[in-house]
């Protein structure tokens, strides 16, 4: 942030969109700069890497949702707003669980972007109308609630070929990595969901939006 200025990186595959909610944010009172824009995530790290907000599209020219970008944009510290075409309550859900500040449907207009652009410039979330609704209908029933260090332990250990080098990564000892894979065991299995191998976590994870394909 430059003084009181808030500012945003724009990531979305259509140009006209771009150009749109660039517009929106820059005649919002205050307004919000938009300083770099593109059709890849890469923008947000680069050309936008120090944007107060992220304003991010959930499909990327392609089929599968950008889930494991905005994990590692929230991983990072980034504050993103999901702004997708999609308005089923479980992506929203499982955006929010990732750590977006804000999960809009492109059917919600200029008004709900810029207030929910602003709230997460300042690191606040924002919950407009659709969902305000996905939230009064979520029941959390087929997904385990895991806290931000199991998320990050169970990430880790995908990627890595022993729990000792996740242990050296996370700075902590073995025998809490090993606390943490069983406590989100037994979470599973609470919800009926068993997951007693690291390929059944897996397939878990990717079930529930914590990790994508291309993570692995």
């Amino acid at each position: 942030m430059a003084g009181d200025e808030l500012t945003a990186v724009v990531v979305d595959d259509h140009p006209a969109v771009r150009a749109g909610v660039a517009h929106w944010l820059a005649s919002g009172d205050p307004p919000i700069r938009t300083i770099a824009e593109g059709d890849d995530v890469r923008v947000a790290w680069l050309d936008g890497a120090d944007a107060d907000v992220v304003i991010l599209d959930l499909h990327l020219g392609g089929a599968t949702p950008a889930l494991g970008d905005l994990r590692r944009l929230a991983g990072g510290g980034r504050r993103v707003v999901v702004y997708s075409m999609r308005a089923d309550d479980d992506i929203a859900l499982q955006c929010l669980e990732l750590g977006a500040l804000s999960y809009l449907t492109k059917a919600e207009g200029a008004q709900y972007l810029v207030e929910a652009a602003r709230a997460a410039a300042g690191g606040r979330p924002y919950t407009p109308p659709s969902l305000a609704g996905a939230l009064a209908a979520d029941r959390s029933t087929n997904r385990p609630a895991l806290s931000a260090r199991e998320t990050e332990v169970l990430v880790e250990w995908f990627q890595s070929e022993s729990k000792d080098f996740v242990a050296h990564r996370l700075g902590i000892s073995q025998n809490t990595v090993n606390s943490h894979l069983e406590r989100i065991r037994v979470k599973y299995a609470q919800i009926g969901r068993e997951a007693p191998t690291k390929a059944a976590l897996v397939a878990r994870a990717i079930q529930d939006g914590l990790i994508s394909v291309d993570d692995l």
